[in-house]
């Protein structure tokens, strides 16, 4: 088993993906530069949060048009498990891995701090260890991440169930005031309609010990783990 994490000029998050998967999930970890194009060792890529490019144009513009963007793209569409986290969610949005677009957030300010999100659909390679609506303490650190597509894409979302993860009360109540910059539905992460391409605003790779004050990132990196286990057991049992 092993991840890939693309590095951008601009990448930040990258050393604390790497970090989560290494030495707290113990899983094999690469980087991959953004002008490389073998990406068939890799059991799941990673795109981290950051600033590609420096934000310059649009967040995510021009980190789409990388030598690295069209091989994920086939590497997607052959069913490989791609997860975009922050600046990561945006590029994928950017090169149309995912649909709807980040603005600026409501009230313009750039958003650090612990939020709660509930999960809206735990049937995904991401999200399949957690509970039908479990809410999950994981950080924001944005200041694009207003989530917005029209009524007829809401409305394919929903009806796909491709909403993942919405913003919430502790409790898990979902409602406009404690959405954090704007996003329509309170949404705070999608999938696409196989299900294993996956955006995300919040960062798991934050919040994967107690002692940063919340370890439920470790529910979105197992839950892929243990996708791919899965995954590989279905090949083999295939091949007997």
């Amino acid at each position: 088993m092993k991840f890939g994490i693309i590095q951008f000029p601009g990448s930040l998050c990258d050393y604390d993906c790497f970090y989560a998967l290494r030495d707290i999930s113990k899983v094999e970890v690469a980087f991959i530069w953004h002008e490389e194009t073998d990406l068939s060792n890799y059991d799941c890529i990673l795109l981290p949060g950051g600033f590609s490019y420096g934000d310059y144009l649009r967040v995510g513009a021009i980190a789409r048009f990388s030598p690295v963007m069209q091989t994920v793209k086939e590497y997607a569409q052959k069913g490989g498990f791609v997860m975009g986290i922050c600046n990561g969610f945006q590029i994928l949005l950017e090169a149309d891995l995912l649909p709807g677009v980040l603005v600026k957030n409501y009230g313009l300010h750039f958003l650090c701090r612990y939020e709660y999100v509930r999960v809206e659909n735990n049937k995904t390679p991401f999200t399949n260890l957690c509970k039908p609506e479990q809410v999950l303490k994981i950080p924001i650190a944005h200041g694009e991440g207003n989530y917005f597509i029209d009524d007829k894409g809401l409305k394919e979302l929903i009806e796909n169930q491709q909403i993942v993860l919405r913003y919430c009360t502790k409790s898990g109540e979902v409602n406009d005031e404690i959405n954090p910059n704007g996003s329509v539905d309170n949404i705070a992460c999608i999938c696409n309609k196989q299900r294993n391409v996956i955006g995300m605003m919040p960062h798991p790779e934050r919040c994967v010990e107690d002692i940063l004050g919340s370890s439920d990132g470790r529910f979105i990196f197992n839950s892929i783990i243990n996708s791919i286990k899965n995954k590989k057991e279905a090949v083999m049992q295939g091949d007997k």
